[in-house]
């Protein structure tokens, strides 16, 4: 079992090398094809009446469809709104990471840290051959003000062209080209607000140019394929380049192309692209968004705006919106936690941590955000409190994590009824639960007061593992044993029962 979760054969178990796509449209194509995209052609209204049709059909269905809205009554160049590209649809996922779309959670994040730890770098390509020019405009001729930018809650202190983004930074001192999701409400024609929370590498970008009195380059794409989303919204580490993990996840280079006002390449194949300038000391008033915890972001309030200098699209283009909001309906659903489940696999197992079996980032908790549980086969004392305090603080899993909880090699954590159980009939919690304070965490953490110091925040350690001093007199749990559990999944499709026979993986006297 640990050789599989380190990488061995099961982990290469792709369905094919590279993704089957190779853009935004295609990638549309391909779930369309599994049934997995709708098309709303009916005129829907950008203000609000677009993320409640998707809120309210993804409330209570963790398999909801992509949603494409198409007609708008005001919409001079034809452009489309995508809402829950991924969402909490596993299946969706797969297939955007090039994955069997019925994998297991389990395997789907052993394969994940396999993709992720390949590197491809980034492709330049000639401009005329750049599909997201299109169209090209500057100086005067931008108005983003003619897209169908959406409100998404009636609280939200405007439109938002920026949750579903990519945007494209580069500090003064280095050539690694950061990556990174921002919240970005649109402020005017060729105005774009952009917050960026403190400690990430878009905002160290932006101040280092300030610092030397020098304004900070941006571009922002806003209709994305599905895997530089994702990686745009993974924190990697300062060294590495995230159009150097998307390549190596697609099995292909990310394609570039120079852009016509700045010196930053722009994503050739996405479907709406600016180029910008953050000068220091230049702010609108920006916010409060709905955010991913469920509640209102910060306060309104003066943030950094970009000027923006170039305007690049495809005909018709597709503007990826990211709504925010509780799961299933959120777009940190099923596909980032999958991610990020997969980056703190990896590492625990590059710091060496013996016995680790599985790692899910449970996406009801904020996206995978706030909760993690890692399985581990006990081998000594103190196993459990020591995968506890490194998952903690492990680059992966560090920023805002509330709860680690480690289980038994016997419960599945993608499962949360097998962690509850866990957590009902091996917590005792005098001598299982611990508190660390003072962690690294996000100023949107809404029960931290002061407002002032909600950038700290506090990780509940849970040790929900057997006892390891009476292991051997621990009860045992009802297993069924392996030749009936075998023979029952043969005769599945006989006995007339629906679906697929659970991934049982643990068995009696195991």
């Amino acid at each position: 079992m640990e050789d599989r979760v380190a990488g061995g054969d099961e982990a290469t178990s792709r369905s094919d090398v590279g993704t089957k796509w190779r853009d935004l449209r295609e990638f549309l194509a391909l779930v369309e094809r599994h049934g997995l995209l709708k098309n709303i052609d009916v005129p829907v209204d950008p203000d609000r009446e677009l993320a409640a049709i998707s809120i309210l059909a993804t409330a209570e269905n963790e398999a909801a469809p992509a949603f494409l809205f198409r007609s708008f009554a005001r919409n001079p160049l034809g452009a489309k709104v995508l809402t829950n590209m991924l969402g909490s649809c596993r299946r969706r996922y797969a297939l955007a990471m090039g994955l069997d779309p019925d994998a297991s959670l389990r395997d789907l994040v052993i394969q994940t840290r396999e993709l992720m730890t390949a590197r491809r770098t980034p492709q330049e390509i000639a401009p005329d051959a750049a599909p997201v020019n299109e169209v090209i405009q500057t100086g005067p001729d931008i108005d983003l003000t003619c897209f169908p930018v959406p409100t998404f809650w009636p609280g939200d202190g405007g439109p938002y062209i920026g949750t579903a983004n990519a945007v494209i930074t580069r500090g003064p001192d280095s050539q690694r080209i950061n990556v990174g999701c921002y919240r970005q409400m649109l402020h005017g024609p060729n105005r774009i607000g952009m917050y960026i929370t403190a400690g990430k590498h878009g905002r160290l970008d932006r101040d280092a140019w300030w610092q030397r009195g020098a304004p900070c380059e941006v571009v922002a794409a806003f209709g994305v394929d599905p895997v530089l989303f994702m990686v745009a919204g993974s924190g990697f580490g300062k060294d590495v380049s995230e159009l150097d993990v998307a390549g190596g996840i697609m099995g292909r280079p990310v394609e570039l192309t120079r852009g016509v006002s700045g010196s930053l390449p722009i994503p050739a194949r996405a479907e709406l692209v600016i180029e910008g300038i953050l000068r220091p000391g230049e702010t609108e008033l920006e916010g409060p968004l709905g955010e991913f915890t469920g509640y209102y972001g910060n306060e309104r309030g003066p943030q950094p705006v970009i000027e923006v200098t170039a305007l690049h699209h495809r005909k018709s283009p597709i503007l990826t919106a990211a709504i925010m909001a509780r799961y299933p309906s959120s777009e940190l659903g099923t596909g980032f936690a999958v991610m990020r489940s997969s980056r703190i696999l990896d590492d625990l197992i590059k710091l060496g941590v013996p016995g680790v079996e599985g790692v899910y980032a449970t996406p009801a908790a904020l996206g995978g955000y706030a909760m993690v549980v890692v399985a581990i086969r006990q081998m000594y004392p103190g196993h459990s409190a020591q995968v506890l305090a490194l998952t903690a603080q492990c680059p992966a899993a560090a920023f805002f994590t509330k709860w680690i909880v480690v289980v038994d090699h016997d419960v599945d954590p993608t499962d949360f009824n097998q962690v509850l159980w866990a957590l009902s009939t091996r917590v005792s919690a005098p001598d299982d639960i611990e508190c660390l304070k003072n962690t690294w965490s996000t100023p949107l953490d809404p029960p931290r007061f002061p407002a002032s110091e909600r950038p700290f925040g506090s990780k509940v350690l849970i040790n929900a593992c057997k006892n390891f001093r009476h292991y051997a007199a621990f009860p045992k749990s009802t297993r069924l044993d392996r030749a009936t559990y075998e023979q029952v999944c043969r005769r599945w499709s006989e006995l007339g029962l629906e679906g697929r026979p659970p991934d049982v993986r643990v068995f009696h006297g195991e």
